[in-house]
């Protein structure tokens, strides 16, 4: 390079971050760090580690010999992320604000920084990679899954467009995580062994229950079976519930409703009606009214900007935990997509994300809405 290509790298404190701004600082990159604090309201040791991320991000630009700038983005966090979550849970959807974070925050807030700062990409610790390639002679960016299958999040990335990916790097996309680890020890970074943060800042190890009651009234109802319409329980808030829970119902087996072995089927959560406010509740974990053979996303987006055929064969993920999926994209009009599933897939839910895939290429999704 005749010119250090200048990189600014979004650094949370993990050892993730930390390797990738090792790595490019090692390939001849201009690194600088920057470490994003996305959230004030309440931000105290107890649940949201800001301060000691912050703290590890120091040490760790010292010892690889970068830069470092702190920035300020929670009122862009409250405005385009947090304040969509509390509508979505409002509605009685279970949203992923990680994806918003992403496309809203760190690869847009973000992004537009780091170019005021005359940076020519950024990168960031994802699991993911991109790939360029050209495409009936033009350049196209596609969106890959990580090497490392367990890591992969490609799924919490998929409304990045060509724009985005064009100045992204993602340079632990091809390690696995154990390797991200020994890299980090070697390289005499503390970080190296440090536990991987779980959930999105603002809500962290607290209860979750009691954090979402803060900002949205409780709406306490019935909990009724869906066979027989019987009340069996009381809800504090459908905001609190999501298709397929399980734990925290707080309702018992009913006599006569028992598996070969005597036992009660567990109870899980099968249908939300807003408008009488009724929870409804089926008895085992392979109850029909907890599988779904197609679904209804909106709110599309394609990583290529193009969109995808139909009725061709893709794999997708109604969750993040879910395994791949054969499926084919039935129709794709006005706006929302309907997807079509080899095999029936266990309790998708309004306000997740349905990602498509093309072996290991993200193709995009959408919002699942039915």
């Amino acid at each position: 390079m005749s010119r250090k290509e200048k990189v600014v790298v979004g650094m949370s404190g993990g050892v993730d971050s930390a390797v990738a701004a090792l790595l490019l600082k090692q390939q001849g990159y201009d690194v600088v760090g920057l470490f994003m604090k996305n959230w004030e309201d309440d931000d105290d040791d107890e649940y949201c580690s800001t301060r000691e991320d912050l703290v590890d991000v120091v040490s760790v630009a010292d010892v690889i010999g970068i830069e470092l700038e702190v920035v300020n983005f929670s009122k862009e966090y409250k405005e385009r992320v947090f304040a969509d979550f509390l509508r979505e849970y409002e509605a009685g959807r279970t949203p992923n604000p990680d994806i918003l974070c992403n496309s809203e925050i760190k690869f847009k807030a973000f992004l537009d920084h780091a170019m005021a700062l005359g940076a020519d990409r950024i990168a960031t610790g994802h699991y993911a990679q991109v790939r360029e390639w050209t495409n009936d002679g033009r350049t196209e960016y596609q969106l890959l899954k990580a090497e490392d299958g367990t890591k992969d999040q490609s799924y919490f990335l998929y409304r990045l467009n060509q724009a985005q990916l064009s100045k992204t790097l993602f340079p632990i996309g091809h390690l696995y995580k154990r390797d991200v680890r020994k890299m980090a020890e070697a390289a005499g970074l503390h970080v190296h062994a440090k536990k991987d943060s779980t959930g999105i800042c603002f809500i962290g190890e607290r209860p979750f229950r009691e954090f979402l009651a803060r900002y949205l009234p409780a709406k306490p109802g019935e909990i009724r079976t869906l066979e027989g319409d019987k009340v069996i329980g009381q809800h504090q808030g459908l905001m609190h519930h999501t298709i397929g829970q399980r734990k925290g119902l707080q309702i018992g087996g009913i006599k006569g409703n028992q598996d070969e072995a005597g036992e009660h089927d567990a109870w899980y959560a099968a249908r939300k009606d807003m408008e009488k406010n009724v929870l409804y509740v089926v008895q085992g974990h392979a109850h029909p009214a907890l599988l779904k053979e197609r679904l209804i996303a909106a709110d599309l987006s394609w990583v290529s900007g193009q969109d995808p055929r139909t009725h061709w064969v893709y794999t997708a993920k109604p969750r993040y935990r879910t395994p791949d999926a054969p499926c084919e994209i039935d129709v794709l009009a006005d706006g929302r997509a309907e997807i079509v599933f080899a095999q029936p897939q266990w309790a998708v839910t309004p306000g997740q994300s349905v990602v498509i895939y093309e072996s290991r290429v993200c193709l995009g999704g959408g919002i699942i809405v039915a």
